[in-house]
C-alpha cells in the first residue's frame, strides 16, 4: 500500500487571511469614497435646486408685479374711455344724471371697513350709480362691487343721503360667464366697443338697489 502524502497549500498558491482582509479594506475604502462622492454631488444638485427655486420664486414676483402694473394702466385707459360717454349713454336709459365723478373716496371713522373707493360715480337728486371699471372683470371684482356698495349704503346713511345706489360693472373685456354672473347680481354691465361703450340691458333686467 503506497503512502499518501498530504500537500498543504503554499502561502503564494490561494488567498489567506491576510489578502482577504486587504481586499475587503480596499473594497471598503473604495465604497466610502463613492458614497463620499456621491453625497457632495447630492448636496451640489439640492444647493443648486434651491437656487433655481429661489431665482424662480424672484422671477414669478417680479412677473406678477409686472402684470399687476400692466393691469392698473389699462385700468385706468378703461376709465378714461368710460367716463366721457357714460353719462349720455345711461340718460338714453331714461336716467337724468347731470354730475359725472372720478375716483371717489367713501370712508369715514365709524365704518368698520376702511372705506371704498369709486371709480365713477354718476349722481342726481335721487339716484346714483357707483361704476367699477377693469380691464377685464373677474368673479371676485362683482363680489368686491357687491361689498364696496353695502359700504356706500351704510355710508350714505350715516350722513342722511336718502338716494338710491345702483352699481355697473366696466370693461375692456367681459367673458360671456362674468357677464352673466354681473348681471345676475343686479349690476349693469358696460362693454367698452371701439371708442365708446354700450350698456347691456338684456330683457327682463332689473338693476339692484342699495
Amino acid at each position: 500500500m503506497e503512502d499518501q502524502q498530504t500537500t498543504l497549500p503554499s502561502e503564494d498558491s490561494g488567498l489567506n487571511f491576510e489578502k482577504v482582509w486587504a481586499m475587503f479594506r480596499e473594497t471598503d475604502r473604495k465604497f466610502q469614497e463613492q458614497m463620499r462622492e456621491s453625497d457632495r454631488k447630492f448636496q451640489e444638485t439640492r444647493e443648486q435646486m434651491r437656487e433655481s427655486d429661489r431665482k424662480l420664486r424672484e422671477q414669478m414676483r417680479e412677473t406678477d408685479r409686472r402684470i399687476g402694473e400692466l393691469g392698473n394702466r389699462f385700468g385706468e385707459l378703461a376709465e378714461h374711455l368710460v367716463a366721457p360717454s357714460i353719462k349720455e349713454k345711461f340718460n338714453a336709459l331714461h336716467y337724468t344724471f347731470d354730475k359725472v365723478s372720478q375716483d371717489i373716496d367713501i370712508s369715514d371713522e365709524w365704518d368698520r371697513y376702511s372705506g371704498a373707493e369709486i371709480d365713477l360715480l354718476l349722481e342726481n337728486g335721487d339716484i346714483a350709480i357707483a361704476v367699477e371699471v377693469k380691464a377685464k372683470p373677474q368673479y371676485k371684482d362683482v363680489d368686491r362691487h357687491c361689498e364696496r356698495m353695502e359700504v356706500l349704503r351704510r355710508w350714505a346713511d350715516r350722513h342722511n343721503d336718502k338716494r338710491k345706489f345702483l352699481g355697473a360693472i366696466a370693461g375692456a373685456i367681459l367673458p360671456k360667464e362674468v357677464r352673466s354672473y354681473t348681471l345676475k347680481n343686479g349690476f349693469y354691465v358696460i362693454e367698452q366697443t371701439g371708442d365708446t361703450v354700450r350698456i347691456d340691458v338684456p330683457d327682463g333686467f332689473k338693476p339692484r338697489e342699495w
